[in-house]
């Protein structure tokens, strides 16, 4: 599944690898980031992410003291028509737990961001992370093969 063959309406998962891989340019996903953030923009496919999501992709920017990268981040990972930010809910922790222990090898963050993606009605996870392809439910759509 690519980008393109989504269907219009489409409610889709973002990973934090997504942000990363586009705030920060990696080059080897320009064009299909550069593809879905248009199809998002253009209201064609409804994006969501956590909460969680912001205190993942901070830390390297933390760590380096990048204020501009912490900036830019704390900007665009916020509620607009295109992007839903989901809180994280004692719900959504549950449903993390039970999917941790069906599943051991997702990382507890992995399992709150598949949790998100669960409780709030996501079928396709964009992440270039294999483990999701382990969670029911839950189509995992990579930005490379």
């Amino acid at each position: 599944m690519g980008v393109t063959t989504l269907p219009t309406g489409s409610r889709l998962y973002l990973d934090a690898n997504v942000w990363i891989y586009a705030l920060e340019g990696y080059a080897a996903f320009a064009a299909p980031l550069a593809a879905l953030f248009a199809r998002i923009d253009a209201g064609e496919l409804n994006a969501i992410t956590s909460e969680f999501t912001l205190a993942e992709v901070l830390v390297k920017p933390f760590a380096d003291l990048n204020v501009a990268l912490q900036q830019r981040y704390i900007e665009t990972l916020k509620d607009r028509p295109s992007l839903r930010i989901v809180p994280v809910t004692r719900e959504i922790l549950i449903s993390a737990a039970r999917l941790r222990a069906q599943h051991p090898t997702l990382k507890m963050p992995d399992a709150l961001h598949a949790a998100t993606a669960l409780e709030s009605g996501a079928g396709v996870l964009v992440s270039n992370d294999t483990r999701f392809v382990a969670v029911p439910g839950l189509q995992l759509m990579k930005l490379s093969d």
